[in-house]
C-alpha cells in the first residue's frame, strides 16, 4: 500500500495480493483518521460479501473466488472501543457483468486497488444497539 495527502483527502494504492480492509484500518490508525469516508475501484480475486438479515440480525456472508472489477465501494470511517471502525459496501461485477453487492468483509486485489480517503475533523464512536443488532453512531 501506497498513499499521498492533499490537505484532508488521501489517495491510496493497495497492491496485488493485499487485503482491502485491513490495509485501510492500518491506514486510517497511522494517520490518526477518526472520522471521514472512503470511495474506491479496482480489482479483487476473493472477497467476502455480507447481508445483514434484519429479522434475524445476522449477516449472512459470501465468499466470491474469480476475477471481479470493484465498481464501486463507499463507506465511513469511524471509531469503536478505542479502534478504527471501517462501515464499507462494495459492488462486484463478473466476466459476465453480473453484479454482487454488500458489506464488505474483506477482499483480496488481484490487480490494483485506488482509494480516496477524506478526513473529517473530529471524532464518532459507535456502540452496539440490542434492538437493531447493529453498531450505531453515538452522538
Amino acid at each position: 500500500m501506497e498513499y499521498k495527502k492533499f490537505g484532508n483527502k488521501y489517495i491510496i494504492r493497495i497492491d496485488k495480493g493485499e487485503e482491502i480492509v485491513d490495509n485501510l484500518k492500518i491506514f486510517c490508525e497511522k494517520e490518526q483518521i477518526t472520522l471521514g469516508w472512503i470511495t474506491g475501484i479496482g480489482a479483487v480475486n476473493k472477497a467476502t460479501i455480507g447481508l445483514f438479515k434484519t429479522d434475524s440480525k445476522i449477516y449472512q456472508t459470501t465468499e466470491l473466488r474469480g476475477d471481479y472489477e470493484i465498481t464501486s465501494l463507499v463507506g465511513n470511517i469511524s471509531r469503536m472501543d478505542g479502534k478504527v471502525y471501517l462501515h464499507l459496501h462494495i459492488n462486484l461485477s463478473d466476466i459476465n457483468y453480473n453484479v454482487f453487492g454488500g458489506h464488505l468483509n474483506s477482499a483480496v486485489v488481484s490487480g490494483t486497488g485506488e482509494f480516496i480517503v477524506e478526513s473529517i475533523e473530529g471524532q464518532v464512536n459507535r456502540q452496539f444497539d440490542k434492538e437493531a443488532g447493529l453498531n450505531l453512531y453515538q452522538f
